[in-house]
């Protein structure tokens, strides 16, 4: 990431509370209202090569309650019979049935490996939607809040390849030119991952433009751009004007050019190689004695074809006229009467390199070549884990003489720990295609995404120390790119111990914060409000002025939850075959 500004995030010290004492447990009922829904939900389930953890993550933990952010206490959900199905909420005590707004054209039976549909409300008056067998639609819808209004009518429909999710959509209008970006989520298979999941990740920006024409109105594929990573990422948006977008990520995406249904690297990386990220172009072991280097060569080379050079200090691989593949200064020397080399039965290059100093363990083969990967066996791990046990200890303070005791791994919980603590906050520029700033996130966990405002981009929420800080990006600032907006205080500690935790959302008005469990379990978190007797603290012998709390609903349903969304008034809370309305807060 060559060039990009490396920057951080700075919370706003008034937004904190460190004197917060905690949640108190309130017994206070919540209105609780479920409709039944005439079909259930078209829940997809994962199929046997869908087995990663990132297929989990991606379709396998999908939200299949969509909320329209354009027009509160709107949501959505696809059932069964491919039909876009509505409820819209004036008044909890009068709910009308969902209503159908669109029918998916495509007979989703008839497809085997398709993915969930997935929706994504793009503006107040357009639609993006996928029926999860590669296809695309793009759909005017009227303005949504007004059924009377409410037509949805498909502008756009393409094949698009392989299955998809719909992440994120922007509407945008250039040089008089509407445009619909659209970023589409696929984990594919990946045939040179030998050593990985197998699987790669693409992230397709698509964008979408109005063609006006003497008697000619209609929209088509203007642009197509893919970036490919290695993890799901947690956050991927598109920034409003359509110019960059904005992914966190466990590891790093890097743009590919897509051309003819292959994946290759842009131009300018090719020029620089720079972040390139390849295959080792050989691996190395080694014993006390020996050096063995297995490089894999192409099928059509034959032994004549492959010229070995050892020397005491240097080593030379070439095949047929190349320039060499392997040329360099040994990290210590060799026995060249005594080094060999074979062609393996898996058509790989095997050299054995014997060392003249015997017992000396070689940091690196070849000084200052890191194209190579050093394998190392079982015996070595633990001889060097043995050799390190001084710098250790179990002992909480074994030099009682210093102040403060070091750390120790028995102090740390079990909410202290990650299991990525390398996920990294990138933007990314439309027109050059790189990253121009990158935040590393270390040990602030990501937790969840919310729109707070639907004309800007979504916010994301992380774990900082014991609280999660909410964080709404503004590409249009530069100075001023991701802005502290709230903070919901101890969640990023309670939400760890809730081991069954499926969905996590909070209110547009940072009111609540709520999480879900896989089955019937909703716990609520409120933000401290002033209390309307005087309390005080025996134990400090101070007066409370406010509490926050803590409620625990439990939904009268057997089937897992599927779908999770919250507004400044409910949560909406969507199983296979029903939606429960949780009346949180009272409306204004």
């Amino acid at each position: 990431m060559a060039g990009a500004a490396h920057c951080s995030l700075q919370a706003k010290r008034l937004l904190l509370d460190p004197k917060f004492e905690g949640y108190k447990l309130s017994l206070e009922p919540l209105a609780c209202y479920q409709l039944g829904l005439d079909a259930a939900v078209a829940e997809v389930k994962l199929h046997d090569d869908q087995y990663t953890l990132d297929h989990m993550r991606a379709f396998g933990m999908y939200n299949y309650l969509h909320l329209d952010c354009w027009y509160q206490d709107n949501v959505y959900y696809v059932d069964q019979f491919g039909r876009v199905m509505n409820l819209s909420v004036t008044l909890d005590t009068a709910l009308q049935k969902p209503r159908e707004v669109f029918r998916l054209p495509t007979d989703l039976t008839a497809y085997d490996n398709r993915l969930c549909a997935s929706i994504h409300f793009t503006s107040s008056t357009w639609v993006t939607v996928s029926d999860g067998t590669g296809r695309l639609y793009l759909i005017k819808s009227g303005e949504r809040g007004n059924s009377a209004s409410e037509k949805w009518e498909i502008v756009f429909n393409e094949e698009l390849g392989s299955p998809f999710i719909v992440v994120h959509s922007v509407s945008f209008v250039k040089s008089d030119m509407h445009s619909v970006a659209v970023l589409l989520l696929r984990v594919e298979k990946d045939e040179l991952d030998t050593k990985g999941s197998g699987f790669h990740i693409t992230l397709e920006w698509v964008t979408i433009a109005e063609i006006r024409k003497e008697n000619d109105h209609r929209y088509e594929v203007f642009k197509r751009r893919v970036l490919q990573g290695k993890s799901v990422p947690h956050y991927a948006a598109i920034e409003p004007s359509g110019d960059g977008l904005m992914i966190v990520s466990y590891k790093p995406f890097k743009f590919m050019q897509h051309e003819d249904n292959k994946l290759e690297e842009n131009d300018d990386e090719k020029a620089t190689n720079e972040e390139k990220v390849v295959d080792p172009l050989y691996y190395w072991q080694q014993t006390e004695d020996d050096v063995t280097i297995t490089v894999h060569i192409p099928q059509d080379v034959t032994k004549d074809d492959i010229k070995v050079r050892f020397s005491p200090d240097d080593i030379c691989v070439t095949l047929k006229d190349q320039p060499p593949l392997m040329e360099g200064k040994l990290y210590s020397s060799v026995d060249p009467e005594s080094c060999t080399w074979i062609i393996g039965e898996n058509k790989s290059l095997e050299v054995s390199l014997i060392k003249k100093n015997e017992g000396l363990r070689w940091p690196e083969l070849i000084v200052g070549d890191t194209r190579g990967e050093f394998i190392m066996d079982s015996s070595q791990r633990s001889e060097i884990t043995e050799s390190l046990m001084h710098l250790t200890s179990e002992v909480m303070n074994p030099n009682p003489e210093k102040e403060n005791p070091p750390c120790n791994a028995q102090e740390l919980e079990e909410c202290d720990a990650f299991l990525e603590d390398g996920a990294s906050l990138c933007r990314f520029d439309g027109d050059t295609l790189k990253v121009t700033h990158v935040i590393n996130l270390g040990s602030n966990q990501y937790l969840f995404s919310v729109v707070v405002d639907p004309r800007e981009m979504p916010c994301f929420c992380l774990r900082h120390d014991v609280d999660a800080l909410l964080w709404q990006p503004h590409s249009d600032q530069p100075e001023n790119m991701w802005e502290h907006i709230a903070t919901f205080n101890a969640l990023g500690y309670v939400q760890a111990s809730k081991q069954d935790k499926k969905f996590m959302a909070c209110a547009p008005d940072y009111s609540y914060a709520a999480l879900c469990e896989c089955l019937r379990r909703v716990f609520i978190y409120r933000q401290p409000t002033p209390l309307p007797t005087v309390l005080y603290n025996r134990k400090e012998g101070r007066q409370v002025g406010q509490v926050a709390k803590q409620l625990v609903t439990t939904l009268e349903a057997s089937d897992p939850i599927l779908g999770f969304q919250a507004t400044s008034e409910r949560l909406f809370v969507l199983t296979t075959k029903t939606l429960f309305l949780i009346k949180v807060n009272s409306g204004n």
